[in-house]
């Protein structure tokens, strides 16, 4: 049934054999940094890789500061709490996201609600976020509290699904008006823009993730972005363990975390980096040979970036007709040797946080009932 899509992967990767979803390439500086950092023996949290990797962060992002931290879940943690997110507050999100999300506002003994996306970005519903917080919050001397439970809401957490840009621009603003800091999970998202400017630099933080499946990687790895010199600095601090600079004592003033990112990772980060503007117009212009080749499969739709954004087409995405047809398309291009996967389970599924708060989730579980994520690597 779904052969024909199983030959446009393969004419588009040039290949029968296996295709994977999406594995990294190493092509450039890679094995130089490495050997580099490897000869100076600085391969833990300093070391010269480190700091131009932030650096390199600011220039790709246009944000003045940044933080690199051992993967994105510690990114988002850092971010949340030096947004002001603390224990028995509630945080706002998606529920169609990675676990990772929802894992971050947990560890902080912070509670998500969840909130729908819409069709046409996968992110958060400008128009139902409005809503909802008209119909729950209740404004306490400046600070946002939701009417039924009583708890400060204390952040926003959209996300960038598979490149995509959300409509930031839109959620910041109804963010604003409530004094609901945003923190973007732009994870996904690196290389991508939405009113050419860089996703994660739109809320007051953002954090990115630089897994081994993500558009460039050095193994794990992750950062904090942010225009606030205060929060750059708390963020550097605390994420390695809150030391109080000394050449020989050790002296700590706050919890910190063991966070930094190894000058090891970081070289290899650096070297990935240089690649990115590589990488994505090569992603892109796969992308665009899908557009071409599913015009003429009418029971799938491609997923494609929308007027005023820049995607990075991180995963390229299609959606089928519903739930059963999804299923079978798993099963035989799997079967084929053609990688595929569904969507995340929504977050409101999960056993530990189906008992938080939901809004009308609609679009949500209609998208996760056809949603599925194609092969999408660099080609070489």
């Amino acid at each position: 049934m779904y052969n024909n899509v199983v030959e446009v992967v393969q004419n588009c990767f040039k290949s029968s054999e296996f295709i994977p979803l999406h594995e990294p390439r190493f092509i450039g500086n890679e094995k130089t940094y490495l050997n580099e950092c490897i000869d100076s023996t600085f391969v833990s949290s300093v070391g010269k890789f480190v700091d131009r990797f932030e650096d390199l962060m600011c220039q790709t992002t246009g944000a003045e500061f940044a933080v690199a931290t051992v993967n994105g879940t510690s990114a988002l943690h850092i971010a949340l709490i030096l947004a002001g997110v603390e224990k028995n507050s509630e945080v706002i999100t998606q529920a169609l996201t990675f676990v990772a999300t929802a894992n971050a506002i947990s560890y902080i003994g912070a509670e998500p609600n969840f909130v729908d996306v819409d069709k046409d970005s996968l992110g958060i519903n400008p128009q139902k976020l409005a809503a909802y917080f008209d119909r729950i919050i209740k404004m306490r001397d400046g600070k946002p509290f939701n009417k039924r439970s009583g708890k400060r809401i204390s952040a926003c957490v959209p996300m960038h699904t598979f490149g995509f840009p959300s409509k930031i621009e839109e959620i910041v603003s109804i963010c604003d008006a409530y004094n609901i800091p945003v923190v973007e999970d732009a994870a996904e998202s690196l290389g991508a823009e939405y009113n050419g400017i860089h996703t994660g630099t739109f809320g007051l933080l953002g954090t990115f993730s630089f897994n081994g499946n993500k558009t460039i990687t050095c193994g794990g790895g992750g950062c904090i972005v942010t225009n606030d010199e205060t929060l750059a600095k708390k963020a550097k601090h605390i994420t390695t363990t809150a030391k109080v600079p000394h050449r020989w004592a050790y002296e700590h003033d706050q919890v910190g975390y063991n966070y930094r990112l190894p000058n090891l990772n970081a070289a290899l980060a650096c070297a990935q980096l240089e690649q990115l503007p590589k990488f994505i117009e090569n992603k892109r212009k796969l992308a665009s040979e899908y557009v071409q080749a599913f015009e003429s499969i009418d029971s799938i739709d491609f997923f494609t970036e929308k007027k005023g954004t820049k995607a990075n087409y991180w995963l390229n995405t299609i959606l089928l007709n519903n739930i059963d047809e999804r299923n079978k398309f798993l099963e035989q291009t799997n079967n084929a040797g053609v990688m595929t996967r569904p969507v995340w389970e929504l977050m409101s599924e999960l056993e530990m946080f189906k008992h938080f708060e939901s809004d009308d989730l609609s679009v949500s579980r209609w998208l996760a009932e056809r949603i599925v994520n194609i092969p999408s690597s660099v080609r070489i």
